[in-house]
């Protein structure tokens, strides 16, 4: 059970409640439930692992011991003797809350009060010591279906009209996909920075889209705000369908803020896309002319390669490599810069470039250079423009090694999801939230992730005890049981 202490620490450090509050239309009596004690009550539900239902909510409160009960306003007195909060206050006011950070006219997105309260909220939920441990976020998206029924055929009218068709993955039909009716839940998940120690997989952004709405620009605003909030971006990881977006909707916003991209390339995306004064653009890099076909086909290594293959495929992306352009300058204000040839550079034997020619005989050599060199033969360095690898240009050569061990973070995300529908907690299955439109749901959403983050947090301490006592005992840590990759070996007959 997390501390009533704790939970009202993150309320009140994210400013969520005086902020909505003064929203809400005054009247002539003082209200007895604020927005502090209803969020309050939201999250100890959630915490309790109750749905996200509003008598639920009015349970936690009344269940408090009295003392709390009057510090929160839960219990207060009236003219007939003592008056314990009703389920109607509760549902009114949480009413007065969802109208007052909801859309005047719903468009499927969240209203700028509603993100930047559950932003606040979830910022609030990471202590201090863990702000800066990590810049790095895991980014992806999962289906929250609603409570409600779609409207039939040939209608729009139902409880949740901003709800809306949408598909998901079904494990239990292989790659098929599912419809659903509800919305896209996207999170930003804090990991670990590369060769640094681990974090706590927190969420730190959180936002939820109807499904008539593309979730990767609906996600995009809110990533790109964390710098004015104070929290720089760092590796930002993402699966391809993030990266197959266009660059005006994902990658070139994310490296305007600052972000540096590792993606999964969609297959699409992969091998050669085109040419740039003569370089062939590819996976996110401009390469030599001449360039094997086999290196610039190179697609990711298979989860169940062997070591031997993994050694192979290393060495091929490794040898690609050579054949790379190299930057010699960043990117200006336009996001141009100047790369270089590999034989100028160095990287590979070249008769266009008779100094590369005294080099080692272990680098490549170009047998039958161009007979009419173009620009990027011809000169020493080439202009990139910022429009050439915008869809694909990510912080590592992919699919080479260094990608490989730096998008392995991205499973951060796909943890959180887990968690959140996992039954044994407050799961977001279809009735865990009864409640209609996008400002109920995204605020119960908001405040069980906050929840989840505290979850998360207590397990980390716990783990970390149990090292320090293990190391003054000269035990080594304890290690999770890892899956098992090969299937187990058959059962001796009977």
């Amino acid at each position: 059970m997390i501390a009533l202490a704790a939970l009202e620490g993150v309320i009140d450090a994210s400013g969520i409640a005086p902020r909505t509050g003064a929203l809400l239309p005054s009247g002539a009596r003082r209200r007895q439930l604020t927005v502090r004690t209803l969020l309050l009550g939201m999250m100890l539900a959630l915490a309790d692992g109750r749905p996200a239902h509003l008598t639920r909510v009015r349970q936690a409160l009344t269940s408090l011991p009295e003392a709390d009960q009057r510090r929160l306003g839960v219990l207060a007195d009236g003219k007939n003797g003592p008056h314990r909060l009703t389920y109607r206050q509760t549902e009114y006011t949480f009413a007065l809350v969802a109208a007052a950070l909801a859309k005047g006219r719903p468009d499927g997105l969240p209203s700028p009060q509603l993100q930047h309260g559950c932003d606040s909220l979830l910022e609030a939920s990471v202590p201090r010591q863990f702000k800066d441990a990590s810049r790095s976020l895991a980014v992806d998206w999962t289906d929250l279906e609603s409570f409600s029924r779609p409207p039939p055929r040939g209608t729009s009218d139902c409880a949740d009209p901003e709800a809306s068709w949408g598909h998901r993955k079904d494990n239990l039909t292989g790659s098929q996909d599912e419809l659903f009716y509800g919305y896209y839940l996207s999170a930003g998940v804090m990991t670990a920075d590369e060769q640094r120690p681990p974090v706590p997989e927190l969420a730190r952004r959180m936002t939820l889209s109807s499904c008539r709405r593309d979730p990767v620009p609906a996600l995009a605003p809110v990533l790109t705000a964390m710098p004015a909030a104070g929290v720089p971006l760092g590796d930002v990881l993402a699966d391809s369908g993030y990266s197959h977006r266009i660059p005006g909707n994902w990658a070139a916003p994310l490296r305007a803020a600052g972000a540096a991209l590792v993606q999964d390339l969609h297959p699409h995306d992969r091998g050669p896309k085109g040419t740039h004064q003569g370089a062939v653009a590819a996976n996110g890099n401009l390469y030599c002319p001449q360039t094997p076909r086999a290196l610039l086909e190179l697609g990711p290594l298979a989860r169940s390669a062997t070591a031997q293959q993994a050694a192979a495929h290393d060495a091929k992306t490794a040898e690609a490599a050579r054949y790379k352009l190299g930057r010699l300058t960043a990117g200006d204000e336009d996001g141009y810069c100047r790369v270089q040839c590999p034989a100028a550079a160095g990287k590979i034997r070249c008769p266009l470039r008779p100094a590369s020619m005294t080099l080692d005989r272990d680098r490549p050599e170009i047998l039958a250079p161009p007979e009419r060199p173009q620009a990027c033969c011809a000169q020493q360095t080439i202009t990139l423009p910022p429009d050439v690898l915008a869809k694909t240009a990510q912080k590592h050569d992919y699919p080479s090694a260094a990608w490989r061990r730096s998008y392995a973070r991205r499973t951060a995300a796909e943890r959180v999801f887990a968690t959140a529908k996992d039954p044994a907690a407050s799961t977001t299955r279809r009735g865990w939230c009864r409640l209609a439109g996008l400002a109920p749901l995204m605020l119960f959403t908001a405040a069980l992730l906050a929840v989840r983050n505290q979850r998360i947090l207590a397990a980390w301490n716990a783990r970390q005890e149990e090292n320090t006592r293990r190391a003054a005992r000269g035990q080594p840590p304890k290690t999770r049981r890892r899956r098992r990759k090969t299937p187990a070996p058959a059962a001796a007959p009977p």
